[in-house]
């Protein structure tokens, strides 16, 4: 398998997914093990839900009772619609985490775009976003959120962020 260190001296992950909190998963389509080599992860069915924020095909979930629902966003400041499209996702995620569904959150690496996710998860399930920020840095990896303009968008509020980034993404 091909070797990769991500842009910037970002290691890849160790770990296919990590608890965040009870029930509550993040984690990647792809993990690196100790020699930099890359390797697929494959969801069969460990968890009820899984929220896939990047599609590869053959990476699952291989159960059809997996719920599994995919919305591709870019690793990359978002339009309004994104925005809310994550809000929304979060919301559904919480709602799965308090009825007991384990539930994974995932994009490539399991670092940004699962990160954006998971904090506002957290963030609907009771937290503060700078706790749920670290939190998940401590569970996951001190890399996750290393997209500064996810951090900013949880700092300041999806709503925030929505409203600013409604106008430029009219034509």
């Amino acid at each position: 398998m091909k070797t990769r260190e991500r842009a910037g001296g970002v290691p890849g992950p160790g770990t296919p997914w990590d608890e965040i909190t009870p029930g509550l998963w993040m984690g990647g389509h792809v993990r690196t093990d100790g020699h930099g080599a890359v390797h697929p992860v494959v969801v069969t069915d460990e968890f009820d839900l899984v929220v896939s924020l990047v599609d590869l095909p053959g990476h699952g979930p291989r159960d059809p009772r997996v719920e599994h629902v995919v919305a591709a966003l870019p690793d990359a400041p978002l339009t309004a619609e994104q925005i809310a499209t994550v809000a929304r996702l979060a919301r559904g995620a919480a709602l799965a985490v308090r009825h007991g569904r384990t539930t994974l959150v995932r994009c490539h690496a399991g670092y940004n775009r699962s990160g954006l996710v998971v904090v506002r998860t957290l963030v609907e399930l009771g937290h503060d976003a700078p706790s749920a920020i670290a939190l998940v840095r401590r569970r996951r990896s001190p890399w996750a959120l290393n997209n500064p303009v996810f951090e900013q968008y949880l700092r300041c509020g999806l709503d925030v962020a929505e409203l600013l980034a409604g106008p430029a993404a009219r034509p």
